[in-house]
């Protein structure tokens, strides 16, 4: 189990991983995260986007699983990841351990850090 701060908030959650989901403010276009929780930080595991358009390409190596292009994107571990709250976007930020679902930033408000607990 690890555990993950979503601004001030610790959260226990049921593994070492989470998903991020959203839709991209302007192309409208589904876009999918996992991440791993790691001593070095937050690791990007697995990208995924439900086609692509201006700045939403998939990566190198991507390829095509049903409706989504998924790839392993390369980069290093991230202390934290920062997600913008501006209540614009045409959905919050779709927060997932396992079956267990969050929306974050529907509202507009300040940017939510989440990075490993210390």
């Amino acid at each position: 189990m690890s555990c993950l701060l979503i601004g001030a908030i610790a959260v226990a959650l049921s593994g070492d991983r989470f998903t991020l989901e959203w839709t991209h403010s302007v192309e409208r276009t589904a876009w999918r995260e996992e991440w791993g929780i790691s001593p070095e930080g937050l690791r990007l595991m697995k990208a995924a986007i439900k086609g692509s358009g201006a700045g939403m390409e998939p990566g190198p190596q991507a390829h095509l699983d049903g409706d989504w292009w998924v790839w392993t994107p390369r980069l290093p571990p991230q202390p934290e990841l920062v997600l913008a709250a501006s209540g614009a976007t045409p959905s919050a930020w779709r927060f997932c351990d396992g079956a267990d679902c969050r929306d974050l930033g529907a509202e507009a408000g300040q940017a939510i850090p989440l990075r490993p607990c210390p």
